[in-house]
């Protein structure tokens, strides 16, 4: 059965920071891709960041580089995003999702996803 979870969100004003997990049972990082995507009402999904199987390439959109950092921890089958800097257009459910071993900017590449965490980001 595989699983992702995430956790982690909540209220932040902005310029503060949230460190989101998600977490992975029934299949191996080695053989995985982990995309972060996020999607507001009203609003597409878009992807946010992704780590390949190897955990040495990753992407990360636009509208966050310099501010989010993705990464992996094999042992305990987890992937976070460090989210620095955060702006009121953060705002959004944040989702991981994993598809086989190469990263992608695109939703529909990925199979299996968890079940959202809330980020706001207001005043």
């Amino acid at each position: 059965q595989l699983q992702l979870v995430e956790s982690g969100g909540g209220l932040v004003q902005p310029g503060g920071s949230l460190r989101l997990s998600c977490a992975g049972s029934g299949f191996n990082l080695r053989y995985s891709a982990i995309g972060w995507f996020r999607q507001a009402p009203g609003k597409e999904r878009e992807g946010v960041s992704c780590i390949d199987n190897s955990g040495g390439k990753t992407n990360y959109a636009d509208s966050v580089k310099g501010r989010f950092t993705i990464s992996r921890d094999v042992a305990k089958n987890a992937v976070y995003l460090q989210m620095n800097s955060l702006k009121p257009d953060d705002t959004a459910v944040y989702y991981c999702a994993r598809r086989g071993y190469y990263c992608s900017a695109y939703d529909g590449d990925f199979a299996s996803w968890g079940q959202g965490t809330q980020v706001t980001v207001s005043s």
